[in-house]
């Protein structure tokens, strides 16, 4: 019938919403990295009742934010 971790993998990609573990495992990091993002408002997140989600729509919000930032700039070693 196929690999069930690729057809949770696919329908976690095809929700509007998701909670902040299914966001962490989109992002690869950790889930209290996710909640840190949240708290300092890099990741806004959609409150219904008292459950709190991510929209993939600000996932790739936050990974462009990402992208389109300047790196720190390494030194290099002949500037020693």
């Amino acid at each position: 019938m196929g690999d069930p971790q690729l057809l949770r993998e696919v329908s976690v990609v095809d929700r509007l919403l998701l909670t902040p573990e299914e966001a962490a495992e989109l992002l690869r990091v950790g889930r209290t990295t996710v909640y840190a993002l949240m708290k300092r408002g890099e990741l806004r997140p959609v409150h219904i009742g008292r459950s709190c989600r991510i929209s993939q729509a600000e996932l790739g919000r936050y990974v462009r934010r990402l992208e389109a930032s300047p790196s720190s700039p390494h030194p290099s070693p002949e500037a020693a």
